[in-house]
Parts: C-alpha cells; sequence; structure tokens
C-alpha cells in the first residue's frame, strides 16, 4: 500500500489477509479512502480485516454495496427482519428457535459458488464471539494453484466441475440450523457447472475453483476419477502454507474474496453464543 492510504495498512504474515485500522465505517468513505481499500483488498491476496467496527445493519449493508449488488440467501428463515441483505450467522435461540445459521461454514467452501454468478466476496461482521474457539480460517486458492505439479495442472486444464447447495446441505440433515428446502427454494439454487480454474477477473492470477462443501463432481471423468481429483485438490489447497487461521477480536469485520479464497468456520461449544451478520456482494461468471 502507498504510504499515504488513510488508514493503516498490516499484512499478517500468512498466505492471505491483511487488516486495515484507523478506518472509521460508521462514517461515510469518501471515494478517494474507498479507491485505497479496493487496493489494499487485492493486495491482501483475498482478506481484509476491519478492527475495531461499531455498524448498524444499515452502515453495513451501505459499505458493502460500495462492491457491487447484495445477494439474498436462500435461507429466508435467517435473514435479519427488515434487513434481507444480511444472513444471521448466528448460534442463538430464541424461544426454541433458531435465529441464525448456526453451523454455517463446517466445511471448506467458497461462498455461493453454486451460483451461476458467484460471489465477488462476503463481509462478517462480529456482533458476539464466543471465549473458547469459532475460529474461522482462510486458504490462498492462487497460491495453491501456482503450487500444484505440472501434471495435475494438466489434469485439470479446461475442465469444468459442477457446484450444488444441496451437496453439503444433505450433510447436515436433521440439524436444528438446516429446514427443509421448499420447492422453489430447490430451484434458486439448481446445479451449476464452473472452470476447476478460474482467471481472477481483477488481478488476472489463476486460482483453484473448487471446495469441498459445493462442489460435486469433474465434469467429463468417471466418477472414481472425479472423487480421486477432487480430494486431491481439496487436500492440496488446504495445506498450512496457503492457510491463515483468523481469531475473531469483537466487533471484527471481514471481507473476503470468494474469487479466489474458501473458508472454513471451527465452531465452538455449543453453550456459548457466537452471533455474526452477514452480507455477500454478488461476482460475474468465472472464466
Amino acid at each position: 500500500m502507498k504510504e499515504d492510504a488513510p488508514f493503516q495498512f498490516r499484512r499478517l504474515g500468512a498466505a492471505v489477509g491483511a487488516e486495515i485500522v484507523d478506518l472509521d465505517l460508521s462514517r461515510p468513505v469518501n471515494d478517494q479512502t474507498f479507491a485505497a481499500v479496493r487496493r489494499a483488498f487485492l493486495e491482501s491476496n483475498g482478506l481484509l480485516v476491519f478492527r475495531d467496527q461499531h455498524i448498524t445493519p444499515e452502515q453495513h449493508i451501505a459499505f458493502s454495496r460500495r462492491f457491487g449488488p447484495l445477494m439474498i440467501h436462500v435461507l429466508d428463515k435467517f435473514l435479519l427482519p427488515g434487513h434481507p441483505e444480511i444472513l444471521r450467522v448466528s448460534n442463538v435461540v430464541e424461544n426454541g428457535e433458531p435465529i441464525g445459521l448456526g453451523d454455517a461454514g463446517r466445511i471448506w467452501h467458497s461462498d455461493l459458488s453454486y451460483t451461476a454468478e458467484p460471489s465477488l466476496g462476503s463481509l462478517l461482521y462480529a456482533l458476539e464471539i464466543p471465549s473458547e474457539g469459532g475460529d474461522t480460517s482462510f486458504a490462498n486458492m492462487a497460491d495453491a494453484y501456482d503450487a500444484l505439479p505440472a501434471e495435475i495442472k494438466q489434469r485439470i486444464d479446461g475442465k469444468s466441475a459442477v457446484h450444488s447447495y444441496g451437496h453439503s446441505y444433505a450433510k447436515f440433515s436433521g440439524s436444528k440450523f438446516r429446514p427443509k428446502l421448499t420447492e422453489k427454494q430447490k430451484n434458486e439454487v439448481a446445479e451449476v457447472v464452473h472452470p476447476v480454474v478460474r482467471t481472477h477477473p481483477e488481478s488476472g492470477r489463476k486460482a483453484l475453483f473448487v471446495n469441498e462443501g459445493f462442489t460435486s463432481r469433474i465434469v467429463g471423468l468417471p466418477d472414481a476419477e472425479s472423487r480421486e481429483l477432487l480430494e486431491l485438490l481439496f487436500a492440496h489447497s488446504t495445506q498450512p502454507q496457503f492457510v491463515y487461521r483468523h481469531h475473531w477480536q469483537d466487533h471484527d469485520l471481514l471481507f473476503w474474496d470468494n474469487r479466489c479464497t474458501i473458508h472454513l468456520a471451527h465452531g465452538c461449544p455449543p453453550e456459548l453464543r457466537r452471533h455474526m451478520h452477514r452480507t455477500t456482494v454478488k461476482g460475474d461468471a468465472p472464466y
């Protein structure tokens, strides 16, 4: 980052991530500052951590919209009343009913990769964090692609894969956080096909675009070969050298790039409250 940026930019010392301090997102962000944030986002390799933010849902939505249109999650039960742009990622139960998606992200994934135009990025704001657990890990899928052996790059060159919301949803059958999908919801998350390797539309870097949560198979390969190759890619991309594990602080706002990272929520003891708000910025069709 340039030294004249209107905030402090600190790399996190991992394959992905940087933090921004001394920027108050409860105040309007002018165009010059926003341009610096966009540069920082690209330079962070896919993750910005905004420290010590005190923002309302309206401010959260307004800042998120600076990056593009917002996507509405299919699980409308867990949308913030009055603010459908916000998904409540929460294990809080009120009157016997969960108010949010409490088991979100327990498998490595890229948010909404199962849509025709997957997310550019997600902004997750910590309202309550547990005293134990609750970390989120992020993997740099561009570095992971670069580090693949040449023969694996050849095997996946030009290949496409199927992404499906139902692929992982079925694994949580019976969870109080996973209501049965209606036919309308199932139609909203029908299977889509994306390239196994995508080109980042801003940086131009190639990155793996498969994830354990939503990628079900590689098109054109026998089932056994598809499973073998996907399992190899999943294991490769989540090696420690590609991963940053975030330990949340009060009022962190994280903005990650779903085009070149995947992430995993590690969970926390069920008796401890973890309550967050997430917006999701629409991206474009991978190529």
